[in-house]
């Protein structure tokens, strides 16, 4: 699979000291990646990168900026969203005995694994942008479609609602 937003950085060019890559998704790789991530649009997507070798493989730590329109999940009407993600991410040669089972603490990198002479910073942004994703976006008018649909909301179906609904009835 070809990604929509390629962005190969050459190992040969990454040093022991920090580069600074910059990258910027262009109007036909947005279309594209909107398309694969289900969204109606990708109004802006783009990361700053601060690449370099460390002894277990390439360390790239940056910021996403991210502007997305996605479909409300109760109505399907837009919901405009914009994202500001600090990552960290180490790749690593494809079958790299690291890994097979690593232990991550919250300071550690996300892994990615790469094959040939090359890392992809522009597919590590499209990923990124995935996971930042609001899995279930919702509209101004989701909680009158829910009620109008008959869905009980947190308050009315949670576990201490039969108890209010008793004390009602005293």
């Amino acid at each position: 699979m070809t990604p929509e937003f390629a962005r190969p950085h050459r190992l040969d060019t990454i040093g022991a000291g920090e580069s600074r890559v910059a990258i910027e998704a262009d109007e036909g790789e947005r279309k594209a990646l909107a398309r694969r991530f289900g969204l109606i649009a990708i109004d802006k997507l783009a990361a700053d990168y601060a690449v370099r070798r460390d002894a277990a493989g390439i360390v790239a730590r940056g910021h996403l900026s991210g502007a997305v329109v996605q479909a409300c999940s109760v109505t399907g009407d837009p919901v405009p969203a914009k994202i500001e993600e600090e990552f960290a991410i180490r790749f690593l040669p494809e079958g790299s005995a690291d890994g097979d089972e690593v232990e991550l603490s919250e300071d550690d990198c996300d892994i990615v694994f790469y094959t040939g002479g090359a890392i992809d910073l522009g597919e590590a942004a499209a990923e990124t942008l995935a996971l930042a994703l609001d899995p279930f976006p919702r509209s101004p008018g989701a909680e009158a479609a829910l009620r109008e649909a008959g869905v009980l909301s947190e308050d009315e179906a949670g576990p201490f609602a039969a108890l209010a609904a008793l004390k009602k009835k005293l």
